[in-house]
């Protein structure tokens, strides 16, 4: 896995996403921006297994990446997609420095940004900005859980299904039928007549 320096525009896409989140000033990006480096990644690389703890935080520039869950008989359940132009790892390992329960995978050839853990925490405790940046962005995705949760307990497979292509329809050009299912909370067979069946 090779690293170097990012570029220009690649930095202007965190900065753009990031600002979208909550603002900061020019100290506190110029610093933010420089503890970011590019890592080019091969398609079905794992990143992170059960047991070993996240040490990096991702932007996504390129390429799909999935966490997901095994049990004890070999079923997966995926837990998260992530693509550009988005925040990705395992965020709860990486902020608690805890060892993951999820394998984090790419599904497909990937670039990205990425952050040490150390070069992360440093920037987050100087600059209260990037802090509040950070703690928005966590409490959104805290918000995306629990509606998932909602979907996955109380929705039929069909209202799943429905949410699911309402909500990021993209999904279906990027990543193969039988993730989407177990991201869905679907079997497969079920999410293959579904996908004959409705048309949104």
């Amino acid at each position: 896995m090779q690293q170097n320096s990012a570029s220009d525009k690649q930095l202007e896409l965190l900065h753009t996403f990031v600002q979208r989140i909550h603002p900061m000033g020019d100290d506190a990006w110029n610093a933010f921006a420089g503890i970011w480096h590019t890592v080019k990644v091969k398609r079905k690389t794992g990143l992170l297994s059960p047991g070993q703890t996240e040490r990096h935080v991702y932007f996504v520039l390129e390429g799909v990446q999935r966490a997901y869950f095994m049990d004890d008989d070999g079923r997966e359940t995926t837990i998260v997609f992530t693509y550009p132009t988005s925040f990705s790892g395992v965020a709860d390992s990486f902020l608690t420095q805890t060892p993951s329960i999820y394998f984090f995978e790419t599904l497909t050839p990937s670039l990205f940004l990425r952050s040490d853990y150390p070069s992360f925490q440093e920037i987050t405790d100087r600059y209260p900005s990037v802090e509040r940046m950070i703690r928005q962005a966590t409490a959104f995705a805290l918000k995306g859980a629990l509606e998932r949760q909602v979907e996955l307990s109380a929705f039929s497979a069909e209202r799943k299904f429905t949410t699911l292509l309402r909500r990021s329809p993209h999904l279906l050009q990027l990543i193969p039928q039988k993730y989407l299912a177990s991201y869905a909370g679907i079997d497969e067979a079920t999410f293959s007549k579904l996908m004959k069946k409705i048309r949104l």
